[in-house]
C-alpha cells in the first residue's frame, strides 16, 4: 500500500488525512508484528528439537504458548506468510454455529477438511462401527449448540435438546448487565461423548469478554495444535467468530488470545515451514459483514466479505489424521 502525501499549508482537513495515515500505518506495522509471533514458534519449536512419537506420526513438541490478534478497525488475523484457505476456514465455522455433523454438508461446498476423519476406515479405527460415512458423531457443532444430548446420527433433529451453549452466551452478550459476566465460557470438551467422536475437540474452551467500552474479546484454550496446518485455521475461525459475535450482538470486535497446549509440528512439515519463517509478513486483510439477522444460523459466507488480502504462495503440507 503507498500513499502519496503533498506537503502544503496544513489545514484541519489535512490534518485528519494525515492521522488518518499515520493511524492506517500503525495498523500495517501491528499486523505485520502479530503473524511474527507465529513465524517465530515455529522457529521455537524448530530449535528445541524435541522430538517425539505421536498418535499418528512424529512430532516436534513444545508444551505451553500464548498468542494475542488484535481485531480493532475490521483487521482479521489471515496469515500471509503462505495463502490460507479463509474460505473453507469461514464455511466449517459455520458448520459449527449451525450444530451441524454431517461431513457431507462440508464436501457439497468443496470443504475437506474432514475427509479423512470422516472415511469409513478412521470411523471403524474409532470403534464408530454404527456411524455411516461421513457422520462424524457429536463433534464440536453438537456440543456447541446441543451439549451433551444424546447424538443418534447427524440427520437426528436435535433443536431444544442439550445446552445451547452458543446461543446462552449470545443472550448474555445482548444483555447490558450479562455481557461483564465472568461465566462467559463455551466448552467443546464432553467427556460424556469423548467415544462417539470420530476426533475429540482439539479447540475445547472458549471464554469471552466484555470492556467498558462494549468491545468483545475471546480466550480460546486448545489442547493440541498442529503448528503447520491447523493453527493458521484456528487463529482465523475464532477471530470470524469474535467479529460475527461483536456484529450480531452490537458490541466492537477487540482481541484473540490463543493458548495452546501441546504445539507441535510434524516430522513432514519440517522443510515447508523452514521456507515459510523466510517471508516477511504483509498486513492483514480486513472482514466486512454485510448483513445482520435476528438468528445467528442465518448468517451465510456471503454475509463475508475479505478485504485487501495480499499473501504470499501457498504452502502445500500433508494431513495427519
Amino acid at each position: 500500500m503507498i500513499y502519496n502525501i503533498i506537503i502544503m499549508d496544513t489545514t484541519q482537513e489535512e490534518i485528519k488525512i494525515k492521522t488518518d495515515l499515520t493511524l492506517d500505518m500503525e495498523l500495517i506495522n501491528r499486523s505485520c508484528s502479530e503473524e511474527n509471533q507465529y513465524l517465530n514458534l515455529i522457529e521455537s519449536i524448530l530449535k528445541n528439537n524435541n522430538l517425539e512419537e505421536g498418535r499418528n506420526g512424529k512430532v516436534y513438541v513444545n508444551f505451553g504458548t500464548s498468542m494475542r490478534y488484535k481485531l480493532t478497525n475490521y483487521i482479521i488475523p489471515l496469515l500471509t506468510t503462505k495463502k490460507l484457505a479463509w474460505k473453507s476456514c469461514l464455511k466449517e465455522l459455520l458448520w459449527f454455529i449451525k450444530g451441524q455433523t454431517n461431513n457431507e454438508i462440508l464436501q457439497e461446498q468443496n470443504v475437506k477438511i474432514w475427509n479423512a476423519n470422516a472415511s469409513r476406515e478412521f470411523l471403524d479405527s474409532r470403534n464408530l462401527f454404527h456411524n455411516r460415512e461421513n457422520d462424524l458423531g457429536p463433534v464440536y457443532g453438537h456440543q456447541w449448540r446441543y451439549f451433551n444430548a444424546e447424538y443418534k446420527t447427524c440427520d437426528d433433529d436435535y433443536n431444544g435438546k442439550g445446552v445451547d451453549q452458543l446461543e446462552n452466551i449470545i443472550k448474555a452478550l445482548k444483555d447490558p448487565k450479562e455481557r461483564y459476566s465472568r461465566r462467559l465460557v463455551l466448552s467443546a470438551w464432553n467427556p460424556c461423548q469423548l467415544e462417539e467422536m470420530a476426533l475429540p475437540p482439539c479447540h475445547i474452551l472458549m471464554q469471552f469478554n466484555v470492556d467498558k467500552l462494549n468491545r468483545l474479546s475471546c480466550c480460546m484454550y486448545q489442547r493440541s495444535g498442529d503448528v503447520g496446518l491447523g493453527v493458521p485455521f484456528n487463529i482465523a475461525s475464532y477471530s470470524f467468530l469474535i467479529h460475527l459475535l461483536a456484529h450480531h450482538c452490537d458490541l466492537k470486535p477487540y482481541e484473540f488470545i490463543h493458548f495452546i497446549g501441546n504445539t507441535h509440528i510434524y516430522e513432514n512439515h519440517v522443510e515447508q515451514l523452514k521456507e515459510q519463517i523466510t517471508r516477511k509478513p504483509l498486513p492483514f486483510p480486513k472482514l466486512m459483514i454485510k448483513n445482520k439477522y435476528e438468528n445467528i444460523n442465518e448468517y451465510k459466507f456471503e454475509d463475508f466479505e475479505i478485504i485487501d488480502y495480499h499473501h504470499y504462495k501457498p504452502i502445500k503440507m500433508e494431513m495427519s489424521a
